[in-house]
């Protein structure tokens, strides 16, 4: 395929992670340009067995996080998969794992040992929980940090019902998302400094910030002055809107809003009685009551009749989209969100297009999500040609490369 045009052309980055996470947050910098080196087991991540599946190793799940990058398969428990993987850290900007960092002092590929060969080097750790509290060796998997960081639990007041997961993968996309930019702070700051250094992210601090920025409430002042939670999201009535054939997805939130959705439905004088209505302060301490009232009125119209309406208003609303509507949605189209390449082995694909723009170094897909060891005599012929310049390093290559 294609050279890539992203802006971080020329920054190396060793992916040691898997599953969704890691794979998530390095998909992102290889969009931008990085050359992301996925390191794999003889096994393969187990995400490649993840979703629907055209051959083996190569779900859907796979397909959609790790394209853009190249894979080498090393056996980092070897001695010489030990030593070629830090041969090629001692020539990356970037180390990432998910790998617990137990086991990463068993395999010796800690901060300071990978350090030792590549003193400038951005090592990140990508883990549960921070390592200075009491959780550091519990495992953490997507659904055991939705529920510790209270999602379900909020689902399932908000339904008044039980608790429910949200159904994606939140929590390893959300820290995914944090730790990409974390790379790239880190990044900056060596490139004015030259000081490599040690990142943490830890996904259950990461997701306890997602949520509480939200839902902590008046426990945000010492001493409190209210209970935790945000009513507004909290309102069993917040969801979308059942019409008379179908749902729609509408907010009536400011003052202007509403007045408007008075006139919509012919009962202005209505908004002008009711403070309710008309008095924001009034309308945050009765969000149940505003949404249920909401609620009745949709169902009086049909879904096109209150689309043309709230346009007509400048009220904000959205179709209520099935998967199968957002596939096809008209605006994504449009911008060629969803974009089809030829994969050597799986056929035709349609990828997730980096949905961010750049006008001057354009991030785009110019590498097919690999094949399981696709790379590795790529990668390691690369290695070689560079060992000269370090005697050590030729000896260490050497080893894995023959």
């Amino acid at each position: 395929m294609q050279q890539a045009t992203g802006p971080l052309q020329g920054i190396r980055i060793v992916d040691m992670t898997s599953v969704l996470m890691g794979p998530f947050a390095t998909q992102i910098l290889a969009d931008y340009g990085a050359d992301v080196i996925k390191i794999e087991s003889a096994e393969g991540d187990l995400l490649r067995l993840g979703g629907a599946l055209r051959n083996p190793k190569m779900g859907s799940l796979y397909l959609q996080t790790n394209r853009n990058k190249r894979s080498v398969v090393l056996d980092a428990k070897s001695e010489q998969g030990r030593t070629a993987l830090l041969a090629l850290c001692a020539e990356s900007e970037v180390f990432v794992s998910n790998v617990r960092p137990a086991a990463m002092q068993r395999l010796g590929l800690t901060y300071e040992d990978i350090k030792a060969v590549n003193p400038s080097i951005v090592y990140v750790c990508l883990v549960g929980f921070g390592q200075d509290g009491p959780y550091k060796d519990r495992p953490a998997y997507d659904d055991l940090i939705q529920g510790i960081s209270a999602v379900p639990s909020l689902i399932g007041r908000m339904q008044n019902g039980d608790p429910q997961y949200v159904p994606l993968t939140l929590a390893d996309k959300v820290v995914g998302l944090s730790a990409a930019p974390a790379i790239l702070a880190a990044l900056l700051h060596k490139s004015r400094t030259g000081v490599g250094q040690h990142i943490e992210v830890p996904m259950f601090e990461v997701m306890s910030q997602f949520v509480l920025t939200d839902h902590l409430g008046g426990q945000s002042f010492e001493p409190p002055i209210g209970p935790p939670g945000y009513n507004r999201l909290l309102s069993p009535a917040r969801r979308p809107y059942r019409t008379r054939d179908g749902f729609i997805s509408a907010l009536v939130y400011t003052d202007g809003h509403w007045r408007r959705f008075f006139d919509l439905i012919g009962r202005p004088e209505e908004f002008l009685r009711s403070a309710m209505f008309h008095d924001h302060a009034t309308r945050t301490r009765s969000y149940d009551e505003v949404y249920r009232f909401l609620a009745e009125e949709m169902k009086t119209k049909t879904t096109q009749e209150w689309q043309v309406g709230l346009e007509k208003h400048d009220i904000p609303w959205a179709p209520t989209h099935s998967i199968e509507d957002l596939i096809d949605d008209p605006h994504l189209r449009s911008v060629n969100l969803l974009q089809t390449i030829d994969h050597p082995t799986e056929g035709k694909l349609r990828m997730i297009a980096p949905p961010i723009k750049f006008s001057a170094t354009p991030a785009s897909i110019y590498r097919h999500p690999p094949g399981l060891g696709e790379h590795t005599d790529q990668v390691l012929a690369e290695l070689a040609q560079r060992a000269p310049a370090s005697p050590s390093a030729e000896a260490e290559v050497s080893i894995q490369a023959d």
